[in-house]
């Protein structure tokens, strides 16, 4: 018995050493995990040059991604994958992936860090060089690892698919971007809303949609419906999959609010009830309702970082060619936001909610003496931009009504 303890020991000893071996004391990466307004306009005109509905099979196409655009990514999926930090350097004729994840230990928190080096190629990129910590591993070790983490998430598909398709990649620092070559092959979407919706989802959507068809339907078409009137029963949900078919109602519900087509995710959805065109409203306003909810089911599907920073671009670019920016609208976005937040965090929130009557001051704060309306200029001139001291004052005080609320206390 005394020699299981020592060899246990010198087991846990060792295990230790090595842990202590492949981390460092300080992170590689260190950054929040917040989106910037100004990487989901890279992105949106990133999709609208490069349509995947409008590509040809088998056409060869060049896109010129911005550098900050693949670092936000990258920090972005590291932060919800790997609940980590992500990172990319560019350098002359190459590209560095830097991921950081904090491990707790009962003494001391240590920093997993890891390095993986891109070069400019001709055909499928490959890792060239990696090392975890200040140890360098084989280019062919670091694949073989990527390729089993891929095919252990259940990607390797998407994955082969995608790097197939990738005819040339080059790296411009003077540009801050990374230009990939590249010939369309269709199966490429038909993959990614397949793992944006799985085919077994599609009966939960169908009867979302039915049930907000139903919801509408003794409505006389453009009168104004109060939003909690039909909220409440789209999450009235309580089996085991109520999570996920709240969700569900959220996202259809934001395509309807939005006035998109869900047959642009689904097509299978051309053949289900269309709901009646209603103006459903928040405080007897329509885009405090459509702010809400599709802030909500950002939140709830992609993540509060993603829809703060798309609700905030929303009202910059209103500020340049829209209505104009609206401190309203943005609480809206950000009580929307930590709903959805809820939702897919705290259920329970959610559960005790719908035990009772809801209406407009249960989920969104007063909107009394928000400034609204304002042009680019006069929102320079009076409150400067995201990060000024006058503007940050007022999302202060958003946040402190949000948070006064018992919902989002």
């Amino acid at each position: 018995m005394r020699w299981l303890v020592v060899f246990l020991l010198v087991l846990a000893g060792g295990a230790l050493a090595l842990l202590l071996l492949v981390t460092d004391s300080r992170p590689l990466v260190e950054r929040g995990e917040s989106i910037s307004p100004d990487a989901v306009a890279q992105a949106r005109r990133l999709l609208l040059t490069n349509d995947p509905r409008r590509m040809r099979a088998g056409e060869q196409r060049r896109a010129a991604i911005p550098a900050t655009l693949i670092d936000e990514a990258a920090n972005y999926l590291a932060s919800r994958v790997l609940r980590g930090r992500g990172a990319l350097v560019m350098g002359e004729d190459m590209a560095e992936v830097r991921l950081t994840r904090r491990i707790q230990l009962p003494i001391m928190d240590r920093f997993l860090n890891l390095r993986a080096v891109v070069n400019e190629t001709n055909g499928e990129p490959r890792v060239a060089a990696a090392a975890i910590g200040g140890t360098a591993i084989p280019a062919r070790l670091a694949e073989f690892v990527l390729a089993a983490t891929v095919r252990a998430l259940g990607y390797e598909r998407e994955w082969s698919l995608g790097r197939g398709a990738v005819r040339r990649l080059t790296f411009e620092p003077a540009q801050q971007a990374v230009i990939v070559d590249f010939v369309w092959a269709p199966e490429l979407l038909d993959r990614a809303r397949s793992l944006a919706i799985a085919p077994a989802a599609l009966p939960r959507f169908q009867h979302a949609q039915t049930t907000l068809a139903a919801l509408l339907d003794h409505h006389r078409p453009r009168a104004q419906v109060p939003l909690t009137s039909v909220l409440a029963p789209m999450l009235a949900v309580t089996d085991q999959q109520a999570p996920e078919r709240r969700r569900i109602a959220l996202l259809v519900m934001a395509f309807h609010l939005a006035g998109k087509n869900l047959t642009n995710i689904i097509p299978d959805a051309s053949r289900w009830p269309r709901a009646r065109a209603v103006t459903l409203t928040m405080a007897n306003r329509e885009d405090s309702a459509q702010h809400f909810v599709i802030s909500a089911a950002l939140a709830a599907w992609a993540g509060e970082p993603a829809a703060e920073a798309i609700g905030l671009y929303k009202e910059l670019d209103d500020a340049r060619h829209g209505s104009g920016f609206s401190f309203a609208d943005l609480a809206a976005d950000r009580a929307g936001t930590r709903f959805g937040e809820l939702l897919a965090r705290q259920p329970e929130r959610i559960d005790a909610l719908l035990q009772g009557r809801i209406g407009d001051n249960d989920l969104l704060p007063s909107l009394a003496g928000l400034p609204e309306y304002l042009a680019q200029r006069e929102l320079q001139t009076r409150f400067g931009g995201p990060g000024s001291p006058a503007f940050r004052k007022v999302v202060d005080e958003i946040d402190r009504r949000i948070a006064a609320m018992p919902l989002y206390r």
